[in-house]
């Protein structure tokens, strides 16, 4: 990786964590200068999942203190952000959350009266996004129904505003909105139609240069940080790809956190024509990033774990490929253009003599025939048979989940050896670096790639059996 002057501070706004680290001029985390707050949703009956959002920006306050009590917020240079995609918060007239943050995974929204010569597969080419829950084209409509909003913002904006005093987001974190036209940059018209909204309303859109200032608030707070510019942020996918150093159009990566994804950076100028079943948003002002999300990856491992009470993380004396069940991961439902909802999760083959080994297996198979779907897409838009480089904690924390997806994509990948991929993304994009994958290098087991192209038909006719099994149950 090239090298800027200084050190770097790095916040990763995460659905499940807010971090706050020291990176090196290279953009390495430095030991120990690491400050952590754990971040829990509350989730309800009808698909609510909730974030509130003082105890998350007062929570990220308290990481920066704990680095500044720990002597590691001197010669900071630049400070960069790695943001989940897709919230948002509705705010009254004055600015004030009327709303706690609404994530990803939350569910509910309201169905759109739209006009009948509404051409949606155009909306996708030109935004990369559909008329899904998961964007504010539908989330505001839905807020609108429940509140009395004057305006909407994301929470990276709202961190950013609390830190700097200006209210304004990048266009890596609105185009995870789905309301932002991929080629010119701005808001999309048609888009904010359907939403109902103006651009005044939202957060104005700055250039990926821009920079901001601590506000005079926090100087005594953090006097290291005076005068240190604050790039906006980068969306949390975008960051991870670059940072495993999967930042070309002959690479893609797989990321595993909470959720996990398959996606390929590359210029927006001469990009390949967008396939209905996969997105797309910018990583900055040149550059997009096409992909496909799943909903269920380090969460189900966690649930599982703790629902079987496990003594091991790994099911260690489970061979790949070689369990009889199939789990296909919709426990949190599907992102787009899927339309499963939560609690879709399905088990097929149980029987007596199955282990909890043998459940968490299936789970961890499930799911990496999940990201081998979109891989085997990106493939094809991309026509070659792409590189691959694993990366987030999902990937650091277990071996046999690393060996299984090797052993399902059918190619060698690499593995980033550096578990704060955001971060290091994040760095990247703000201040120019050029990340190098870095990590082991796993050569797939040929009976396990075997056993994976056996089960693969078969799960993929079960997949379908559970998406149909899900719109008609949920019609009860």
């Amino acid at each position: 990786m090239q090298k800027t002057d200084g050190r770097i501070l790095a916040l990763d706004l995460g659905t499940s964590s807010a971090r706050a680290l020291v990176l090196s001029a290279d953009a390495s985390p430095l030991p120990g200068a690491l400050a952590r707050h754990k971040i829990g949703a509350v989730y309800g009956p009808l698909g609510e999942a909730t974030l509130e959002l003082h105890d998350y920006i007062e929570g990220l306050l308290g990481c920066l203190d704990e680095l500044q009590q720990n002597g590691h917020l001197v010669d900071i240079t630049a400070i960069v952000l790695s943001s989940q995609w897709h919230s948002i918060v509705a705010l009254d007239n004055k600015g004030v959350a009327l709303t706690p943050v609404i994530p990803w995974v939350d569910t509910r929204s309201v169905d759109l009266a739209l006009d009948p010569a509404f051409d949606e597969r155009a909306f996708h080419a030109r935004t990369g996004a559909w008329l899904h829950r998961l964007y504010w084209t539908r989330r505001i409509p839905w807020l609108r129904s429940i509140t009395s909003p004057a305006g909407y913002a994301g929470l990276p904006d709202l961190v950013l505003e609390r830190l700097t005093g200006e209210r304004v987001t990048s266009v890596s974190v609105a185009s995870g909105t789905g309301t932002l036209n991929l080629a010119s940059g701005g808001y999309d018209d048609e888009a904010l139609a359907v939403a109902g909204v103006t651009a005044g309303q939202l957060p104005p859109i700055v250039p990926t240069g821009w920079t901001g200032a601590l506000s005079s608030e926090y100087a005594r707070r953090w006097p290291g940080l005076v005068g240190v510019p604050i790039h906006p942020p980068t969306g949390d996918g975008a960051a991870s790809n670059v940072g495993t150093g999967a930042y070309d159009a002959r690479t893609a990566a797989v990321t595993v956190g909470t959720s996990a994804a398959v996606r390929v950076v590359h210029p927006i100028e001469g990009a390949p024509e967008l396939p209905w079943e996969l997105w797309r948003y910018r990583v900055d002002d040149q550059h997009a990033v096409t992909g496909m999300a799943f909903s269920a990856a380090g969460n189900l491992h966690a649930w599982l774990t703790g629902v079987l009470n496990l003594d091991a993380p790994e099911p260690t004396d489970v061979e790949i490929g070689s369990s009889r069940v199939i789990a296909i991961p919709f426990h949190a439902g599907t992102r787009p253009p899927d339309t499963v909802p939560s609690g879709s999760g399905v088990y097929f083959g149980l029987s007596f003599d199955d282990s909890a080994a043998d459940l968490l297996a299936a789970s961890l198979q499930g799911a990496s025939l999940e990201i081998d779907r979109g891989l085997r897409m990106l493939d094809e838009l991309f026509g070659r048979p792409l590189q691959v480089v694993l990366g987030g904690g999902g990937i650091d924390a277990s071996a046999w989940w690393r060996r299984c997806l090797t052993a399902t994509f059918d190619r060698p990948t690499d593995v980033c050896s550096e578990p704060e991929v955001g971060a290091r993304g994040a760095a990247a994009v703000a201040l120019g670096l050029s990340p190098s994958p870095g990590g082991e290098h796993l050569e797939p087991v040929a009976a396990e790639v075997e056993r994976v192209r056996t089960l693969r038909p078969r799960y993929e006719t079960l997949r379908g059996l559970a998406v149909q099994a899900s719109k008609e149950t949920s019609s009860w």
